[in-house]
């Protein structure tokens, strides 16, 4: 790809990419002038000028909206050459949520610029219904607790997270837990306001019960009153009684039971190593505690049809869960999937996510939080369904980048939000285990300075 302007080259790459086209050659000219853009465009023998008027009170706004332009003008050369209409049109960034609640902050119709970025009707409709099921949920300024426990009992093809199996890192466990422990004491005076704890991995519920007892402990040790407290229990095949009875007693109000899918087949396939039966097992002695459960299901898993993800949903449906999170497959960094595989094209899984909003929305579910990654099939997208009033509060603030997060453990990125300037600060402790371990001193005290 060749342009004239280097600042925007990253985000004309994005629409080749989901039009199949980064290695075909393809001109860009930028120029502006008088409050006009103008891409010009050379793609396959023919050209495409476009010019848009545009105003911007200063360097920022004049970048965002320069970019915006170029990867529409781009997106509309290659719906024209190539003959397709992609469902998010013009629409790269990964939270359109996000970008509906800037566009009405600033007095703007976000309905106008969905429609000008060519996104389609039914996911502008789709995001009108996510910030109607935002409302009461939504809230800038507070803030969550992460806690990160990343051990599993074997590595998925499509994960990214820097999880091993266990059995090549229970050896760092102990040691892991006394310096999570020495973190979470460290973080009490940051966690004024406090909207939710998260207990993510990996797979939390793969370590002994023992071993999450006192982190359980730690964490009521630092913060006061009652407020949503989620655990990424995780793979069914690591469910106990003794564990959900535990996380009961320590006053955990929400279980994430991850089945991806109800096939065994297909489970064996992605490197699981239960069967469905023991997710509805898993599922039954969770909800006989009370728990909130939100269950996850993925789109486009190896080999599968829209007639058998329909079936995982519809089993997800009959357990009437809380939450049931559709992912649609995507290549990530790290993933055993994106080192054999450079391009989704999975088929069928335009009809998995259509028939998974008729049939959650059929059931009484309502989309709560969006967000959508690079390499993901289809040019589709990620999508939480809840009941009513059960929407999870710490999905919502972290999708919608709207609160600070506090977290601890390895490869957990603590983020400061400022309210009255809409920025985000960041703070990554180390991916590698016994990195994390060797350092847990200087993350405390990098992290102090973030949130002094």
């Amino acid at each position: 790809m060749n342009t004239n302007s280097e600042g925007l080259r990253d985000e004309i790459m994005l629409v080749l990419r989901a039009f199949d086209a980064e290695n075909e050659e393809f001109t860009h000219y930028f120029s502006c002038s008088g409050g006009k853009f103008l891409n010009s465009i050379e793609f396959k023998g023919e050209f495409y000028d476009f010019e848009e008027d545009y105003k911007a009170e200063n360097d920022i706004v004049f970048k965002r909206l320069a970019k915006r332009s170029a990867k529409l003008s781009a997106y509309k050369a290659l719906s024209k050459s190539t003959g397709k209409a992609l469902p998010w049109g013009a629409l790269t960034g990964i939270r359109p949520t996000k970008l509906a609640y800037t566009e009405k902050a600033s007095g703007g119709d976000y309905l106008k610029l969905f429609q000008d970025l060519c996104v389609s009707e039914e996911n502008t409709k789709l995001v009108t219904r996510i910030l109607k099921a935002q409302e009461g949920v939504y809230k800038k300024g507070g803030r969550d607790l992460y806690v990160s426990l990343p051990f599993c009992p074997t590595k998925c093809d499509y994960c990214s997270f820097i999880t091993a199996p266990i059995a090549k890192t229970e050896i760092y466990v102990e040691n892991y837990i006394n310096c999570l422990i020495k973190e979470l004491q460290s973080v009490k005076p940051y966690l004024t306001g406090l909207r939710s704890i998260y207990v993510g991995g990996g797979t939390p519920f793969v370590i002994k019960n023992s071993q999450l007892t006192p982190i359980y402990a730690a964490i009521n040790a630092i913060f006061d009153g009652t407020v949503e407290y989620t655990v990424e229990a995780g793979r069914p095949d690591v469910f106990t009684e003794e564990k959900l009875k535990t996380a009961k007693e320590y006053g955990v109000t929400r279980l994430c039971v991850n089945p991806q899918t109800f096939n065994d087949a297909t489970l064996e396939k992605i490197g699981r190593k239960h069967t469905s039966a023991q997710t509805l097992q898993a599922y039954e002695s969770a909800i006989k505690y009370g728990f909130d459960i939100n269950l996850d299901l993925i789109a486009g898993l190896t080999d599968e049809t829209p007639s058998d993800f329909e079936k995982s949903l519809k089993t997800a449906i009959s357990l009437n869960p809380a939450n049931i999170t559709v992912h649609t497959l995507s290549l990530k960094s790290g993933a055993k999937l994106k080192e054999e595989t450079k391009k989704l094209n999975v088929k069928g899984v335009e009809e998995m996510i259509a028939a998974s909003r008729e049939l959650l929305m059929g059931a009484g579910y309502e989309p709560y939080y969006l967000y959508r990654q690079k390499y993901q099939a289809g040019g589709l997208e990620n999508v939480g369904w809840a009941k009513p009033d059960k929407a999870c509060v710490y999905n919502v603030d972290t999708m919608e980048e709207i609160s600070s997060t506090v977290a601890v453990g390895a490869n957990a990125i603590s983020k400061r939000y400022f309210s009255d300037e809409d920025r985000i600060e960041r703070y990554a402790a180390p991916k590698d285990i016994p990195t994390y371990i060797s350092k847990v001193d200087k993350i405390i005290k990098e992290r102090a300075k973030l949130f002094k």
